[in-house]
């Protein structure tokens, strides 16, 4: 058993490395592209781009049963929402790798029938759901974190016999009722939000990066399903960019976010 946990590790690892380098190949190709180079050396970068994605493909092999071990691991969660967030985005990670095995048999040559554009429609479709439900979970515990932090900045205040939290006075001439004070009134508390949605992410760095790596992601299927036309530039980039954060999580295991 642990030696297979080892080699699912590594099979990520080596995942994550070619995913980074595959982004790194669109952006660099877009730019070459902007740059006036060579047709044969965007026709080189565009080959490699698309053998590693074929190589990718060939390491996911198997992780849709891996993606519903985990799903039948999220059912036993306690907490509903995140129950069921979890839950259905291991399922449509389970669907996107089963339709991801069908693109590879289809690109590989093994089952040169099958249908490529509409099983890659299929793949960044499920995939598109999973990063919605993997993003409802991180704004549910974002929720949740900024509650407690304001009930806990309420009691140091009421301990204190202060005002407002941050030490800002809310009354006097910024009163509701007072002309012209309900847009400061407004703009202060959205400030004060923002403040502690600031100091519960700088507090909880495995919440930031998973929100910045799903963030990242989402512009690769909305870009490929046609929902949000991006550019080959900004899907390279976010795809770089979510790779390099989704190392340092193997790298470091306590910046993943749990469960």
């Amino acid at each position: 058993m642990d030696a297979w946990v080892r080699f699912s590790a590594q099979s990520q690892a080596r995942d994550r490395l070619c995913r980074a380098a595959q982004y790194a190949c669109s952006l660099l190709g877009h730019a070459l592209q902007k740059r006036g180079a060579s047709p044969e050396l965007q026709k080189q970068i565009r080959q490699l781009e698309g053998h590693l994605s074929l190589g990718r493909k060939l390491l996911r092999l198997g992780n849709s049963a891996d993606a519903l071990e985990s799903a039948k691991r999220a059912v036993h969660l306690s907490d509903v929402v995140l129950r069921f967030c979890i839950t259905v985005s291991h399922l449509n990670r389970a669907l996107y790798f089963a339709c991801d095995n069908v693109l590879w048999a289809g690109k590989s040559g093994l089952a040169p029938r099958v249908d490529q554009e509409k099983w890659a429609q299929r793949s960044f479709r499920y995939y598109l759901f999973s990063l919605i439900m993997n993003l409802s979970r991180d704004a549910y515990e974002i929720r949740l974190l900024m509650e407690q932090e304001s009930s806990v900045c309420s009691r140091r205040q009421k301990c204190s016999g202060g005002g407002a939290p941050g030490g800002i006075e809310t009354g006097g001439p910024g009163d509701p009722g007072t002309p012209g004070g309900g847009l400061p009134q407004i703009a202060l508390k959205l400030q004060l939000r923002v403040l502690l949605l600031a100091r519960v992410l700088r507090g909880n760095p495995p919440l930031l990066l998973d929100v910045v790596r799903n963030a990242c992601d989402l512009f690769i299927p909305l870009d490929k399903l046609g929902l949000w036309r991006c550019g080959p530039g900004i899907v390279g980039l976010c795809g770089l960019v979510s790779s390099i954060l989704s190392i340092l999580t193997l790298i470091c295991p306590w910046l993943r976010l749990k469960p």
